[in-house]
């Protein structure tokens, strides 16, 4: 008998962009559809030919019993809409899925519940939907509960809580509900560190009892831990399924090389384009270009932008993200979170974040930049500059910083007493 729990074949999900017909009402069906019948027109939208998407095209491989399995890709690579056909939440273009056994999702904040009801409510409707007897969901219901840590509230309407307390009765449920097969998207987020650490733990133990585990997740370090193998996505297609740490590898490598490329021609950026980056670079604290920083000594991060109306920016923020090379987020960096928000910034300019004797380990980093208008994001790019720092001496003693545990250094103060 086949050990294969899901078996995924030639499968493609395709959108039509400004798309609304789920949403029309059975007035406009009706009337559309007479229209279409008397050769007559139907309306400006039907009349427009519309731009398709593929969001996955030609994915296909199997998963078997136990198998703990990543899938990695930049956003907008098609994660997300692969584990919604999963999870029979959408239905592919094209293609086959085939699944044996029970699915648990947790592909976003509240995905399954209803807000009106309590989570004592929610917990037993998840059950039923996963097609566990009440006696079975009963039999797990303090577990799921203690785990969640969410008694008091427990029968709170869920629309009362908060994202976190959300975050954490969704994940309880979808793990303790004996699923055969786990779906987990990149909803982890959402937690504090510590039941970050929980749930990864909790996935660890599913794991090791022989479920199936589908892991969606942008931190590296978190999947290689987690995952024996890995799925890599980009631009919808499958580019490698194999071992988790080659993959990763591949990953990280396909990419390095967009750092290099000017920011003022990269397409894969997101936001409202109202505001443009138009080039990132470093400088030493006098004010010239240099190629890495030095531990231990002040550097500037630049970047300069131009308004695509021409105009000045009102309310105008910028930020960036440092990122490892396995992909964790050593910090992000915004200025309002420091005080800085220029009421009125000039059309084109230069934003300039001065950090002060750079506490970062020598390395190679990415950086993620963005800039922000009105608290709306106008650009974000993706690793838009390679941030090389070289090992210099933070303590003044002559010693560097052990490169093998961490990236960041602190400021010491030691004293002893007897």
């Amino acid at each position: 008998m086949s050990d294969t729990v899901i078996s995924v074949q030639g499968l493609g999900k395709r959108y039509l962009l400004g798309e609304t017909d789920s949403y029309r009402s059975l007035r406009e069906a009706l009337s559309n559809g007479l229209r279409r019948l008397t050769g007559r027109p139907s309306g400006s939208d039907d009349a427009v030919p519309r731009e398709t998407l593929w969001a996955l095209k030609d994915i296909s491989f199997d998963l078997r019993h136990g198998e703990v399995v990543g899938i990695i890709g930049r956003n907008g690579a098609g994660k997300s809409t692969l584990l919604k056909i999963m999870s029979r939440i959408v239905h592919p273009t094209e293609g086959q899925i085939r699944i044996s056994g029970r699915v648990a999702s947790l592909l976003e904040v509240g995905t399954g519940f209803h807000h009106e009801l309590t989570g004592r409510e929610n917990v037993f409707l998840n059950g039923a939907i996963l097609g566990m007897s009440r006696s079975e969901t009963v039999a797990k219901f303090d577990e799921i509960v203690a785990f969640a840590e969410i008694e008091r509230f427990i029968d709170t309407p869920v629309k009362r809580y908060s994202s976190g307390m959300y975050m954490r009765l969704a994940f309880a449920v979808a793990a303790h509900l004996d699923p055969e097969i786990l779906v987990v998207d990149e909803v982890l987020a959402v937690g504090d560190i510590a039941f970050q650490k929980k749930c990864l733990g909790k996935l660890d133990m599913v794991a090791r009892q022989g479920r199936t585990v589908l892991f969606v997740s942008h931190n590296m370090a978190a999947v290689s831990n987690l995952c024996s193998r890995c799925l890599l996505l980009v631009d919808g297609a499958m580019v490698a399924d194999g071992p988790t740490d080659s993959v990763i590898t591949d990953y990280c490598s396909r990419y390095a090389s967009l750092r290099h490329q000017p920011v003022a021609s990269r397409l894969d950026r997101k936001g409202d384009g109202r505001i443009l980056l138009t080039d990132v670079w470093l400088e030493d604290s006098s004010g010239n270009r240099i190629p890495a920083g030095i531990t231990g000594q002040d550097v500037a991060l630049c970047l300069s932008y131009r308004s695509t109306s021409g105009q000045p920016v009102p309310q105008m923020a910028a930020g960036f993200a440092l990122i490892a090379q396995m992909g964790e987020v050593i910090t992000d960096v915004y200025s309002e979170t420091a005080g800085y928000e220029w009421d009125l910034a000039p059309a084109e300019g230069v934003v300039r974040c001065l950090l002060p004797r750079l506490p970062l380990k020598g390395g190679t980093y990415s950086v993620n930049m963005l800039i922000r208008q009105r608290g709306e994001i106008a650009d974000w790019v993706q690793d838009a500059f390679e941030l090389r720092i070289e090992d210099g001496d933070f303590y003044n003693t002559g010693r560097l910083g052990s490169p093998v545990h961490g990236y960041v250094l602190f400021g010491q103060q030691w004293t002893v007493k007897g």
